[in-house]
């Protein structure tokens, strides 16, 4: 690659000289004017001009230039006229020309500037510049050839993106991630069976990270779903026995057992949903075991207490209460049979089996969500493809299958009006989609190693968001999602 150094040029033309007076000529040329013209420059480099402040002209034509450094013409608050014109810029750097207090006439001509989120910057500053500048034409897409960022007021582009960076990583293990707000603070309980316990986290808002607060011990804990009511915090415990409830207590900052939880046939459980209907509070403990009994618990003002038994003998995995047609429903998916529906019926006080999610065998959890009015379930397979389903006329359709053997969560999440899916993997990289409003699918966004994630937790806070990614054989893992503007 060819870069052009000034002082080389001062004293190659100085050798040229044929007399003192010569000489002077050149010099003065050399410090006031700068002619570069077709010497097949590819890039200029920062600070190129350092050391002539002086300079009021500066040719750079006809060479091959693509783009140049974003501190290349620093320092030259003298220079008047600057011409770029006939080389192959597509693209040039953010702030290029900040420095030059000076400038009168910007030649831009016969350049091959691409019309995408990198002119932004310079549509922006031509309509607020005092310089007279050529007209800058695009040369591509084809669809915006020929046409002038003089005379545009905005791009069609979107020059917004998103990633996910990792932002802390916790040395544990663990199955699931909940999170709760009290106080004006965020927490996060964790269910960390290999450590036998519930890790309680809070943000720290000096530090910014997530440090250990509490720790609630038991045998085998597979879920921590914390409840609210009447501004105290609760933390329901499931493991293998005894399930307990754990009320936070101000006075000690810690979290106290409250209440051993009443069973019957629950003896594997493996999710947690607790929800409100009117002014009731109510949580499900789906039952994973063959002589399993899913239950429906009820709070009373004294502590939760079985209410109803659900869907015995079905091995469930999962349980979600959504609000369908403004009624309030659960989905209940099971490893021996498709999901099936139960409607809250408000004459019996109780869930009634209302039907089934056909053709959708071996789902292992099922999650709802909304993108603008639309309702949409994503039901994730071990074995076969998950589904992605709209919600339609009284019923459920697929609209999207993702190849996702060896997976045990397809979670929907949403920042910043942006639709995700995260699909974890056992066996390879798990995969973050994004939504395409236009075709109304998702697209494959980004790839995280994860080992064996079981769930992905979404937690904002101080204006920053996060995602838990839990894991069953490795580190839990908190990613933050980042906004990338693709003008700079």
């Amino acid at each position: 690659m060819k870069h052009f150094n000034l002082f080389y040029v001062l004293e190659k033309s100085l050798k040229h000289c044929i007399s003192a007076v010569g000489c002077t000529v050149v010099v003065c040329l050399l410090i006031f004017c700068r002619l570069l013209n077709s010497n097949s420059l590819t890039t200029v480099r920062d600070d190129a001009f350092s050391g002539l402040p002086h300079l009021e002209y500066l040719f750079i034509e006809s060479n091959k230039l693509e783009t140049t450094s974003k501190y290349a013409f620093r320092g030259l608050r003298d220079l008047t006229h600057l011409s770029l014109a006939n080389n192959n810029i597509k693209a040039l750097p953010r702030d290029l020309f900040i420095d030059l207090d000076s400038l009168i006439e910007l030649d831009l001509r016969g350049d091959a500037f691409e019309c995408d989120c990198r002119a932004k910057w310079l549509m922006t500053w031509l309509k607020n510049t005092n310089a007279t500048v050529s007209d800058v034409v695009f040369a591509g897409p084809e669809d915006m050839k020929g046409k002038r960022l003089n005379d545009m007021t905005s791009l069609q582009n979107e020059c917004v993106s998103t990633d996910f960076i990792l932002h802390q990583s916790v040395a544990s293990e663990s199955l699931s991630v909940d999170t709760f707000s009290y106080k004006n603070d965020v927490y996060v309980a964790i269910s960390a069976p290999s450590t036998e316990s519930c890790m309680i986290f809070q943000w720290d808002h000096i530090e910014m990270n997530f440090r250990t607060y509490d720790n609630i011990t038991g045998q085998s804990i597979v879920g921590c779903k914390s409840v609210i009511i009447e501004n105290e915090v609760f933390v329901i415990v499931a493991q293998l026995t005894p399930k307990r409830i754990y009320k936070f207590d101000d006075d000690q900052s810690r979290f106290n057992k409250f209440q051993d939880i009443e069973v019957s046939k629950i003896s594997k459980p493996n999710d947690i949903e607790a929800f409100q209907i009117g002014s009731d509070w109510f949580f499900v403990i789906a039952d994973s075991s063959k002589a399993g009994l899913s239950t429906l618990y009820k709070w009373n003002d004294n502590g939760f207490y079985s209410y109803q038994s659900l869907h015995e003998w079905y091995r469930d995995m999962d349980v979600e209460f959504l609000d369908l047609d403004g009624k309030a429903h659960l989905i209940l998916a099971s490893r021996s049979q498709v999901p099936v529906i139960y409607q809250w019926s408000r004459s019996n006080q109780k869930f009634i089996l209302q039907g089934e999610i056909p053709n959708m065998e071996d789902v292992v959890v099922v999650k709802h969500f909304r993108i603008k009015e639309e309702l949409y379930l994503a039901m994730t397979r071990y074995i076969g493809d998950s589904k992605v389903l709209r919600w339609g006329t009284k019923q459920f359709a697929e609209i999207q299958a993702l190849p996702s053997r060896g997976s045990m969560i397809l979670q929907p999440f949403s920042f910043k009006e942006r639709y995700y899916l995260a699909l974890g993997s056992d066996y390879t990289f798990s995969q973050i989609y994004l939504w395409d409003e236009d075709n109304k699918i998702f697209d494959r966004f980004k790839e995280v190693y994860i080992q064996a994630p079981r769930s992905f937790t979404v937690i904002s806070t101080d204006r920053r968001d996060f995602i838990f990614s839990s894991s069953f054989k490795g580190n839990t893992q908190i990613f933050e999602h980042i906004i990338i503007d693709l003008s700079l």
